[in-house]
Formats: structure tokens, C-alpha cells, sequence
């Protein structure tokens, strides 16, 4: 049996794997429960996510990543190898080819981390390729022609903003502000309004289906529980869009203010391109509504979203696979000097 080439996007929110053939084949969140007694695995991905925050003292639900890079390497080894025989199954005689996604500002140590948990499992051969190139190709982009274009690929854990030609990155920055971030302010905007404290769930559910970032956008109402924390007991308090805008204000100010830093670091001619073609937004951050419209009235030039934002570092990455360059990159794989450069 052959080895196969998968793509993984190995984010801090979601885990996404695609098949050399058969697309996109597993997206589930980047969540581990372990028995703290026995040590062993209680459930992975979708499984563990429901687990977050409504486990007994003996389990814990653990996110590896953190802010796009590994914080507990081992858990990461445990649920790169689930994943993979849940989407390929186990097989001696049919190692993977992987190529994973990583944040485009990472060191070189983060590198080596990815590469290693990779490697842990048993693949036969680990590629790496920056994020913002895969999210931009998986967006519909040509990054390969000579002519500027501009992505931001907001995360869970990281926002990667990045001008491309002629298939590699001219003008980057990596935030490590991203959707994580976002769902912290509203639960410290709660607390500090409110005196209620919420879980990390109920902020993520505030954050898709209530807030909103620019002025006229939603104007609904949503009941929020949680625990007061003057009295301890269960409480209940309505809170209204309008209200999610000025909770979110900072760390979206802060991405929208790394844009412009990378606008006025790329050269005029690139500049000018991005002005025709505008912005292309990825990543779950890209759906927090009013986001592109912000940018927009802040930048002064045309913000587009995706067709499938949380999708697209997945899809580039399948597309790479796919490619002749990729399949005449991996016949030179013994060649190291040969290398593509958009490869790491």
C-alpha cells in the first residue's frame, strides 16, 4: 500500500485534515480529556470539547496549543495520533506524507516542536508550510503571480497578516491575538459588568451569535448564566449586542492597527495592487460580524471574507498537495538544496 499525503492545519481552536484525494475528512476541536489518576485518554476532539469546564476533579480537558504554537507536547503527540487513525486508520506498510500549517511568526524552536510531534507518531516524511500562504491560496488567490495580495488569517490562537507575490510572503506580522483572545474580553467584560463569571463556551457562543464590532450592526439581546460572584449562586443577566462592541474593542483594534503596520511596510506597486484586489479576511475571527465592514472604514480599501474562512488554511493546503510543484518538490525531497522556498 502506498504512503498518502494528508494536510493538516494544526490550529489552537480546531484540528482539520485533508486527504490527498478526498478532501477535507476531519475537523473537530483541539481538545484532549485524560484521567489524571490513570493517566490515560478519556476522549478526543468534539468529544473532549463538550467535556470543557464540566469534568469531575479527576478529569481534565486540556488544549495542547496554545496561541499557535504546542504547550503540552505530549497531549499534542496523543491527539495527532488519533486523529490520524480515526481519518486513515493503522497501518505499518502506509506511513503519511504530512505537511502541516504553521503561524508565519513562530521560532525556530516552535518548528522543530510541530515537527517532532508530527514525526512521533510515525509519518514518513514532515513538510511545513506558513499559514497565511495556504489560507491565501485556499481563499482563491493566485499568490504565484507577480502582483501584490494581501491576507489576514484570524485564528484561535494567532492572527497572521501577510503580503504575497510571486508565491512567497514580501510583508508579514503574527498576532498572537486571535479568537482566544476575543472570547477572554468578553469573559472579563461579563465580570467586570455583571459580576458573573462564565466559561470559555459561553464567551465563544457570545461571540458567534451576539457580538458584533461595528457600530450599527446587530442589535438583538441574549441571556447569559453563569456563576455570581457576589453570592456564588447561579444568575442569569441579559446582555445586548451593542455591549459585545466595546468588550472586543482592544484586541480588534489591535488587529486592525497590525494591518495598517504591514500596509504602510509593503512597497508602493504592491500597495497599489492590494488597493484593486482589497483585503481577503480568513479564519473563524473573520466571522465576529461587522469585522470587514471595520476594516474597511479603517484601512480605506476593499475587505472581502472568504467563501469558507475556516476552511481555507485546509484547502490551500490540499490545493499544495495537489500541485505539480508540490509532486516535483517531493520527487526532490533528497535534494535539500532544491527546495521550493515557500516550504520550511
Amino acid at each position: 500500500m502506498f504512503s498518502r499525503d494528508i494536510g493538516v492545519d494544526l490550529g489552537t481552536a480546531n484540528v482539520l485534515v485533508h486527504v490527498k484525494g478526498q478532501g477535507i475528512v476531519l475537523d473537530e476541536p483541539s481538545v484532549v480529556a485524560i484521567d489524571q489518576v490513570t493517566k490515560q485518554v478519556v476522549a478526543v476532539g468534539e468529544e473532549a470539547r463538550r467535556m470543557l469546564g464540566r469534568t469531575p476533579g479527576n478529569i481534565v480537558a486540556i488544549r495542547p496549543l496554545r496561541e499557535g504554537v504546542i504547550a503540552d507536547f505530549d497531549v499534542t503527540e496523543i491527539m495527532l495520533r488519533h486523529f490520524l487513525n480515526k481519518t486513515i486508520g493503522k497501518s505499518a506498510f502506509a506511513k503519511p506524507r504530512l505537511m502541516i500549517c504553521i503561524p508565519a511568526g513562530i521560532t525556530s524552536v516552535e518548528k522543530k516542536a510541530v515537527r517532532e510531534a508530527a514525526e512521533a507518531v510515525g509519518v514518513k516524511h514532515v513538510d511545513l508550510i506558513e499559514e497565511p500562504k495556504a489560507a491565501a491560496i485556499g481563499a482563491g488567490l493566485n499568490i504565484f503571480e507577480p502582483s501584490g495580495s494581501m491576507v489576514v488569517d484570524i485564528g484561535g490562537g494567532t492572527t497572521d497578516i501577510a503580503v504575497l507575490s510571486l508565491g512567497d510572503v514580501v510583508t508579514s506580522a503574527s498576532l498572537r491575538i486571535a479568537g482566544d483572545k476575543l472570547d477572554e474580553a468578553i469573559v472579563k467584560y461579563i465580570r467586570r459588568e455583571y459580576n458573573l463569571m462564565i466559561g470559555e463556551r459561553t464567551a465563544e457562543e457570545l461571540k458567534k451569535e451576539l457580538a458584533t464590532v461595528f457600530p450599527g450592526g446587530r442589535q438583538n439581546e441574549m441571556d447569559v448564566r453563569g456563576r455570581d460572584m457576589v453570592t456564588g449562586l447561579p444568575k442569569t443577566v441579559t446582555v445586548h449586542a451593542e455591549e459585545m462592541r466595546s468588550a472586543l474593542q482592544e484586541p480588534v483594534q489591535a488587529i486592525v492597527q497590525a494591518t495598517k503596520g504591514v500596509l504602510e511596510k509593503t512597497s508602493p506597486e504592491l500597495a497599489a495592487d492590494i488597493f484593486d484586489k482589497g483585503v481577503m479576511l480568513t479564519g473563524g475571527g473573520a466571522l465576529v460580524d461587522g469585522l470587514d465592514k471595520l476594516m474597511q472604514e479603517e484601512l480605506q480599501i476593499p475587505v472581502h471574507i472568504a467563501e469558507n474562512p475556516m476552511q481555507c488554511v485546509v484547502i490551500g493546503t490540499g490545493q499544495v498537495l495537489d500541485s505539480p510543484e508540490w509532486r516535483r518538490y517531493r520527487e526532490q525531497q533528497t535534494k535539500p538544496s532544491r527546495r521550493r522556498r515557500w516550504f520550511s
